[in-house]
């Protein structure tokens, strides 16, 4: 025999339905942070270890062309503005101008830009050719020379 539910029973719902049902609803961060998982996790000294470890020889990548823009236009500003010391007020001046300025004045800055990126591009082909001979082997901290 089979039971047919009423639309009565259907319509309550029992304490564990209603706890599923919010189990499954997003939590606010409120509730998050309460709980503490958004915490952040610690870096181990491992990970910090690891990241200190840059590589000395790698090239540095270039500015972009905003950045030689920068050089230039700090120059006249603090020129034209000796009383104004603050970098924060230089920097957004020079945003302001670079968003006004066209693209026959931005030319210069995008080549400079493009040369340099072609040199960092030589550059780093040099480099990974020179790690993959072994010319740029690294002395292990664990090595027998450190008694």
């Amino acid at each position: 025999m089979v039971k047919i539910a009423s639309a009565s029973a259907s319509a309550e719902t029992s304490p564990k339905t209603a706890h599923r049902k919010t189990a499954l609803r997003p939590k606010s961060s409120v509730a998050v942070k309460q709980n503490g998982a958004a915490k952040r996790p610690k870096t181990t000294a491992a990970a910090k270890k690891k990241a200190s470890k840059l590589d000395a020889n790698k090239p540095k990548k270039p500015p972009t062309a905003f950045f030689y823009f920068l050089e230039d236009f700090r120059k006249e500003f603090q020129e034209q503005n000796p009383d104004v010391k603050s970098m924060r007020e230089v920097g957004k001046a020079c945003g302001e101008k670079w968003k006004i300025m066209t693209y026959e004045e931005k030319v210069q800055y995008y080549d400079v830009a493009t040369e340099k990126r072609a040199e960092f591009e030589k550059a780093m082909a040099c480099y990974h050719q020179k790690k993959e001979s072994g010319e740029y082997d690294e002395f292990d901290e664990d090595s027998d020379f450190d008694e």
